[in-house]
């Protein structure tokens, strides 16, 4: 039985770790990518993936089995094609450019049995009205009938060392039996559970639900957050004692702000979609948009305050920032909070230097200089403030050493500190 193909359109965050596991499951993989410099260093066994460490890459290259390309021609022959290109926002409005480019690109290479799923987020409807007419207008082929066509939203968590890509269960589905067999098929073969649903809008709803769910939680705690501070109210404590309740209740925590691809953009299509079929407000996730974009500046504001007690205006001031991605323990940059509470402040002139131990040089923002967490740099600071707690951090050495530390995640505590 001869091995199958697969093709992942795009090699980020959610293409290579799928990628990757395919390979390990028996799978010939080309990773094609329209980004010739990414594909050079994937070729070269370098990954920029924090999930994906260099040895794991090196062994799926030295497999033979994973070719790494930015030439659909080596798409020829598929089986199996995944779609996991970016799907942005422009000025507020879903940008599937994207999509659309991948559909028209892979369309010559689809063949009658083949299988096309699409896993970039999007609003309910994309696979069957976008999708599949690019598809079907550059094969001469349709689906359902000569190829099977599906959506599987993504659901991986950089940096997230418990519930990976195998062991997070997968939703399915397809544009008819026939197509939901054949995708839940394949994926069997790379996660351990898989969830079919009845249709493709079913499965693309269902992530805008996943995502939508933490927009407006997290907006909830964020407003409690910046009133308890007015109340003076420690909103910290707060919610570890709600979080005792054994049922009914489930824990959000405040930030400043929320980044990644995912919910500062996926509730947004669902919101979008609304509005153009049913001409309706989704009121929620317009106000959780509004409340979650506020919190940088509320960060910012914030920390004007403690340096004004303290006696040290914000202009000429030395600030040391702790994380700038959007999470923990990675380099993900996409709509960082801690970017753009970094931006604002040096806006107002002050001094901001940053510890990010996992972006690269480039994703750092103009006007930040980038140094390491040492006794020096806190004691240099007229305000050290943590905006992304890596795990890596010594909060200890922070705490001992800073004149005023600002602690947006609830990392640190002792007499210097003020907490979001």
């Amino acid at each position: 039985m001869s091995v199958e193909k697969l093709v992942v359109i795009g090699q980020g965050y959610v293409g290579l770790p799928l990628a990757m596991r395919a390979v390990e499951a028996g799978l010939d993989v080309v990773g094609l990518d329209v980004d010739s410099d990414r594909i050079k260093r994937l070729a070269s066994g370098e990954s920029f993936v924090e999930d994906i460490p260099a040895d794991r890459l090196g062994r799926a290259l030295g497999s033979g089995r994973y070719r790494p390309s930015t030439e659909y021609a080596d798409a020829e022959g598929f089986d199996i094609c995944v779609i996991t290109v970016p799907t942005p926002l422009r000025d507020g409005t879903p940008d599937l450019s994207f999509v659309e480019q991948a559909g028209i690109d892979i369309g010559p290479y689809v063949r009658p049995g083949c299988a096309v799923v699409l896993e970039s987020t999007t609003y309910p409807g994309t696979t069957e009205e976008l999708l599949r007419p690019l598809l079907e207008s550059a094969s001469g082929l349709r689906s359902p009938g000569d190829f099977h066509l599906g959506y599987s939203p993504e659901r991986i968590d950089p940096g997230n060392r418990t519930w990976r890509l195998e062991n997070t269960p997968k939703v399915v589905s397809g544009v008819d039996a026939d197509s939901l067999a054949r995708v839940d098929g394949f994926y069997r073969r790379i996660v351990e559970r898989t969830v079919p649903v009845g249709s493709t809008r079913v499965a693309e709803l269902t992530k805008l639900i996943e995502n939508t769910f933490r927009q407006v939680n997290i907006a909830l705690i964020n407003e409690l957050t910046m009133l308890s501070h007015h109340l003076d109210i420690d909103v910290w404590q707060a919610i570890e004692a709600a979080e005792t309740k054994p049922f009914g209740f489930m824990p959000f925590r405040p930030g400043p702000g929320v980044g990644g691809h995912c919910l500062p953009i996926d509730p947004c299509y669902l919101s979008w979609q609304v509005k153009r079929r049913l001409g309706r407000q989704f009121r929620f996730i317009e106000l959780a948009n509004d409340v979650n974009h506020e919190m940088p500046e509320h960060v910012a504001q914030r920390i004007m305050g403690g340096l004004n007690r303290t006696g040290r205006p914000v202009s000429g001031a030395r600030l040391l920032l702790l994380g700038l991605a959007y999470k923990k323990n990675t380099g993900d940059m996409r709509d960082s909070p801690a970017v753009e509470v970094a931006r604002r402040l040096h806006a107002l002139g002050a001094d901001v230097r940053a510890v990010e131990p996992y972006a690269e040089p480039h994703q750092i923002p103009a006007g930040v200089l980038v140094v390491g967490l040492t006794e020096r740099e806190v004691r240099a600071a007229d305000a050290v403030v943590v905006v992304t707690d890596h795990d890596d951090f010594d909060y200890d050495l922070v705490v001992r050493h800073a004149r005023y530390v600002f602690d947006t995640r609830n990392r640190c505590s002792g007499p210097v500190v003020e907490r979001l």
